[in-house]
């Protein structure tokens, strides 16, 4: 099947320098980029990252700690 892509200069430039570099040409590249993806399966799922702990403060605002009152602070595991 035949179809078209749109890929950016500066990409194509290195896709075809690696390309000739590994003595294949473009399409046999792409093809087997293809392929390594479609072998991956399903990609990994993204992680939720939990919101950071808040630290109340008397005078809101720019608060100025160090390490060691951070730990005294938030429990650490």
């Amino acid at each position: 099947m035949r179809t078209t892509v749109d890929i950016p200069d500066t990409m194509y430039r290195r896709l075809k320098a690696r390309a000739a570099s590994e003595g294949s040409s473009t399409k046999a590249l792409i093809l087997r980029g293809v392929e390594q993806v479609l072998k991956g399966g399903r990609p990994p799922t993204r992680r939720r990252i939990a919101s950071p702990p808040l630290v109340p403060s008397k005078r809101p605002g720019k608060l100025q700690l160090d390490n060691a009152q951070i730990y005294d602070i938030i429990s650490f595991p």
